[in-house]
């Protein structure tokens, strides 16, 4: 092993470290949010993950930064599979309403990191209609099939999923909204049926932000 390559094993093992770490403080805070809800604190997470509270701000930045790395994290693992599944359904209407049903179910499942995904500016509908977009295909499909409203688009599904969580109510594990839940999607999947009517125009605002922000979905390369 030449000079150079000796000089690249110690930064090669550090960015190995930083990596194992960062993933580390991601899946902590994960679990401590399911555990602890929202006010969980940095030190606990950096306390569950086995580093110091100053690596998690080094990998972060700050609370927003976690939130947003333990989302993405979340819908990558979680959410993606379920989305690339309808791809692959025979009737792209009911592929479409599988993906939307298993997407609310699995979010309403984790709703401490939906209320900090929200805080901090990680799902919104046009971050939604982002992550969704593997649904573009499928609901092509079921345009040209007539399954569908013509005007329906990829914003829409995305709203019907931030709307049907609406309905997720906070009163603890015991708590039993799904009925709920299920009832509503149920309505807002039928108006997804055709019809002679057309749709308003969408709006460019991102309907369900809570106020602007600068914030938005973007990998971690720590």
């Amino acid at each position: 092993m030449d000079a150079a390559s000796v000089r690249h094993v110690p930064e090669q093992r550090r960015r190995a470290d930083a990596l194992r770490n960062s993933d580390r403080i991601v899946r902590a805070a994960i679990t401590a949010l399911h555990e602890s809800g929202t006010a969980v604190p940095l030190e606990e997470i950096a306390r569950r993950a086995g580093v110091g509270i100053a690596t998690v701000y080094r990998r972060f930045g700050d609370r927003d930064g976690v939130i947003l790395a333990c989302f993405e994290t979340y819908f990558a693992e979680e959410i993606e599979p379920v989305l690339q599944a309808a791809r692959v359904a025979a009737d792209p209407r009911q592929g479409l309403a599988d993906a939307l049903t298993a997407v609310v179910d699995t979010l309403s499942g984790h709703r401490a990191l939906l209320s900090a995904a929200k805080e901090a500016g990680a799902f919104t509908i046009g971050i939604a209609e982002r992550f969704m977009g593997p649904l573009g295909d499928v609901l092509a499909a079921a345009r040209a099939r007539g399954l569908v409203r013509d005007d329906l688009l990829v914003r829409d599904l995305a709203a019907i999923v931030v709307m049907a969580l609406a309905t997720t109510r906070h009163h603890g594990a015991d708590s039993d909204d799904s009925a709920d839940r299920r009832r509503y999607l149920a309505l807002l999947l039928d108006g997804t049926r055709p019809s002679a009517v057309p749709l308003p125009r969408p709006s460019a605002v991102d309907l369900f932000a809570h106020e602007p922000t600068d914030h938005c979905p973007r990998r971690h390369h720590h």
